[in-house]
């Protein structure tokens, strides 16, 4: 099965939320929905597709704006991190400090740890990932890693916001060049889609931590 991956750019922040669903199937996930619900329900209508559950990589601000109005709309469960908790609590504090309307925070149907999901046809990994917040999670489908926060094409996620801790998010990058092949795809919260391969080979953050990595 081919997995089909759509990227929304969305909010002030710009962010990336994401749709994905087999070619074989009617059925998607939403990983992310940041800001402007109405463009990734247009994106849904557009693909004829039918979404089974909200699959969060973290709780900031900027990813989680859309999560009510599309949770409400297709009456879909929301997935997130036990340890987000903190961070899904200040969504209104956040909002207020950066000069955004919100709305209510989201309701978590479902708070996850490590593992997986298994979503009807989706099979999700959960690589947990900490250091930008306290439980950032990148999502693997296959060969596909939704990364959120932690890693960008070039750059890596702020630690100097609360919850942020530079050392966990290092050693959270050793993991990930650890545990997934070097030619997965990675889909970040902010900016172009890139490659392990290519982030271990070029980005001055991760170059600095291959010694650590087990080739």
């Amino acid at each position: 099965m081919n997995l089909n991956v759509k990227c929304i750019v969305t909010g002030p922040f710009r962010e990336n939320s994401y749709l994905a669903w087999y070619n074989n199937s009617s059925s998607c996930i939403i990983i992310d929905p940041g800001d402007n619900p109405e463009l990734i329900i247009e994106e849904i209508n557009k693909n004829n597709v039918e979404p089974l559950a909200i699959v969060n990589t973290h709780a900031h601000l900027d990813h989680i704006g859309g999560v009510n109005t599309i949770q409400k709309k297709y009456k879909i469960p929301f997935y997130l991190h036990q340890n987000e908790k903190t961070i899904l609590n200040n969504y209104t504090k956040d909002c207020t400090y950066f000069g955004i309307d919100s709305n209510s925070p989201p309701i978590v149907d479902y708070w996850f740890d490590s593992g997986k999901l298994e979503l009807k046809e989706f099979i999700i990994k959960l690589l947990e990932t900490p250091g930008h917040t306290p439980g950032g999670t990148c999502l693997v489908i296959e060969e596909h890693v939704f990364t959120g926060d932690t890693i960008f094409c070039g750059s890596i996620g702020r630690t100097d916001l609360p919850g942020g801790n530079w050392e966990t998010l290092c050693d959270s990058l050793v993991k990930l060049m650890n545990d997934l092949p070097s030619d997965y795809i990675l889909y970040p919260g902010h900016g172009p889609i890139t490659s392990l391969s290519e982030e271990m080979s070029q980005n001055p953050f991760l170059i600095p931590l291959l010694n650590k990595v087990n080739f």
